[in-house]
Formats: structure tokens, sequence, C-alpha cells
């Protein structure tokens, strides 16, 4: 019991990490699973585990850079429950997407300056849909950055 409890206080100490997350490093260490229930019980009672707030603190730090289904993705993955990643995407700014958008829009932008305007279209595109955006964030944003750009470089 001690070991698991090493393991997973060793790997919060790190950084936050869900239920699931831990679970599965206490099982990749052949930490017995009645053992490790009984450590992240304990965990969760002492409020070391909490994934409503692992969810949350996950959207601050990353939606800045990333859109709402990215994030979605992402908690998924580390095993967060359903309810905890609505109420956590839920609580974000309705612009918050567009705004992280723009931002990265228009770094993208000034590094694509002598590039074809179809070709930067296509590439800020492509990108901020990696990054998770909506399509129609994704139309607005590219539109809005393609004519902020001063007219004329393509001589």
């Amino acid at each position: 019991m001690a070991a698991a409890k090493e393991i997973a206080l060793r790997r919060l100490s790190v950084r936050a990490r869900s239920r699931t997350e831990l679970a599965r490093d206490l099982k990749s260490r052949d930490v017995p699973p009645e053992v490790a229930a009984e450590v992240l019980d304990r965990f969760s009672e002492v409020g070391l585990i909490d994934d409503g707030m692992f969810a949350a603190e996950w959207v601050e730090s990353r939606g800045g850079r990333s859109g709402a289904s990215r994030l979605r993705q992402e908690l998924r993955l580390k095993g967060v429950a359903e309810e905890h990643i609505a109420e956590a995407i839920g609580a974000r700014d309705e612009d918050a997407d567009l705004t992280a958008a723009r931002q990265l829009a228009a770094r993208k932008t000034s590094s694509m300056s002598a590039l074809d305007e179809v070709v930067r279209r296509r590439r800020l595109t492509a990108f901020l849909g990696r990054r998770g955006f909506s399509s129609s964030v994704i139309r607005r944003v590219v539109e809005e950055a393609l004519a902020a750009e001063p007219e004329g470089f393509d001589d």
C-alpha cells in the first residue's frame, strides 16, 4: 500500500491527474487492483484527486490554444467523466473559442505573408481545425484574419 501511495503522490507532484490516469499508472506498476482502488478512494476523500477540478483546470490552462472540441477529446482520453467535461467546457466564456482562434490566427498569418491567399487560407483553416475549433469559428476567423492583412504584398 505504501508503494502505491508513493507512486500516486509522485505522479501528482508533477501535475494534476484524473483518477483514471492514476489508476492506469498504478496498474502499469503492477499494483494489485484492490490496493489501487483503496489508495485512489483515500486520495479522493482528502481532495488529492478531483476529476471535476482537474477538468476545469485543464480547460483553463489549455483553452487559449485549443478549441472546445479538442479540449473535450483530451479530457476523454484522460478518463474524465462526461458530466465533468460538460461542466468544465460549459463554464468557458461563450467567446473563448473565438478569442483563442483569433490570437492563434494572428500569429500564424504573420508567418505566411509571402504566400498566395489561397495557400494562406488553406493552411490557416487546417491549423485551426487541428486545434479543435468549430467550422463556424474557423470560417469567421479566417475571413477576419485575411481581411486584416495589408493589401499589395502579392506584387
